[in-house]
C-alpha cells in the first residue's frame, strides 16, 4: 500500500497494491499492520455501506467529540468526487479542504481523521461507498455544514445535486463553533 500526501498534512489517499489479469483482481483492502507502519494506527470498530444515484451528495458530516470519528472511505462501484473540511481550532489549514476522486477503477482509499468534516458527491449511477469508522454513530453529537458555503468555496462538480432534507437545511461555516482542537506534535 502506497500512502499519497495531500495539501493538509494529517488527510491521506492511500494506494493498495491491485493484482490484475483476465480474471479481474484481488487487493488487500485493509491491512492494519501497513497502516501502522505509516504511523497511522486505528481501530476501526464499524463497516458502513451505502448506494446512491448520480449526482446525490452526502455531507458535510462529522461528530462532536466524545464520539468524533476517523474514517476509512473508498468506492466499490461507481465514483465519487471525496472531500474532508479541516475543522480543528488551530490548526494551519482551518477551513481548508481537499477533495479527491475516488472510484471502482482507480481503487484509492481516503484517510479522514477525527475533526475532520466530511462529504461526497456521487459521478455515476448506483454508486456504492463504503467506509470504516473507529467510533459508534451517536445522533445527539451528529452535525454538518452546508455543502455550499461560500466561505469554503469547495470546488464540487455538481451545481444542483441531490440533497437529504436535512443537509439541505445545515449551518454556514462561519456561524460553526468547533469543538475539534488541533494537537501538534
Amino acid at each position: 500500500m502506497r500512502l499519497i500526501e495531500t495539501d493538509i498534512p494529517d488527510l491521506m489517499i492511500l494506494e493498495p497494491k491491485v493484482f490484475q489479469d483476465e480474471r479481474g483482481f484481488f487487493m488487500e483492502s485493509y491491512n492494519s499492520e501497513a497502516l501502522a507502519s505509516y504511523g497511522l494506527d486505528y481501530n476501526f470498530i464499524q463497516d458502513n455501506h451505502a448506494k446512491s444515484g448520480q449526482g446525490v451528495l452526502r455531507g458535510l458530516h462529522f461528530q462532536r467529540p466524545p464520539m468524533d470519528q476517523t474514517k476509512l472511505v473508498r468506492v466499490t462501484r461507481g465514483a465519487v468526487y471525496d472531500v474532508a473540511v479541516d475543522l480543528r481550532k488551530g490548526s494551519p489549514t482551518y477551513g481548508k479542504w481537499v477533495g479527491v476522486t475516488l472510484s471502482a477503477s482507480n481503487f484509492l482509499q481516503f484517510l479522514v481523521p477525527r475533526g475532520f468534516a466530511h462529504g461526497y458527491v456521487t459521478l455515476e449511477p448506483d454508486t456504492e461507498f463504503q467506509y470504516k469508522v473507529d467510533n459508534y454513530y451517536a445522533p445527539k453529537l451528529d452535525g454538518g455544514i452546508i455543502w455550499n458555503d461560500p466561505d469554503l468555496a469547495i470546488d464540487w462538480p455538481v451545481e444542483s445535486p441531490v440533497l437529504s432534507a436535512k443537509d439541505r437545511e445545515l449551518p454556514r461555516f462561519k456561524d460553526f463553533e468547533s469543538p475539534f482542537v488541533y494537537e501538534r506534535d
